[in-house]
């Protein structure tokens, strides 16, 4: 088992790029894909809806989870946002210690 989680969530195609950018920004996620526009068929509030969205995929750690979760539900426009937490068992040593660095908060430098 490794510290490394996959975050999946969907959002509206003018929105999703804005969040990925956002996470990573804000050193909450390594990395975010974006995946090509899809069309989501869900029941909500007792209508079968459509939506055109696309889904993204969060590079965090379980040290960031909170945080990657907090900023999804502050920023994103649905009322009730997809949040699935996938834990990931192993993987490339390498990819996970980048992962762990990207997503730890920087020290100010001296003198700035």
């Amino acid at each position: 088992m490794t510290d490394l989680l996959l975050v999946l969530t969907t959002a509206p195609q003018d929105e999703a790029e804005r969040l990925a950018r956002t996470l990573v920004d804000e050193r909450l996620a390594a990395c975010v894909n974006i995946h090509a526009p899809m069309t989501s068929v869900y029941r909500w509030k007792g209508a079968v809806e459509t939506d055109a969205e696309q889904q993204l995929v969060i590079k965090t750690t379980r040290d960031r989870l909170e945080a990657v979760v907090s900023t999804l539900l502050a920023l994103h426009s649905y009322e009730l946002p997809e949040v699935l937490v996938v834990p990931v068992t192993t993987g490339s040593e390498a990819y996970i210690e980048w992962v762990k660095r990207e997503t730890s908060p920087r020290e100010p430098q001296a003198g700035l």
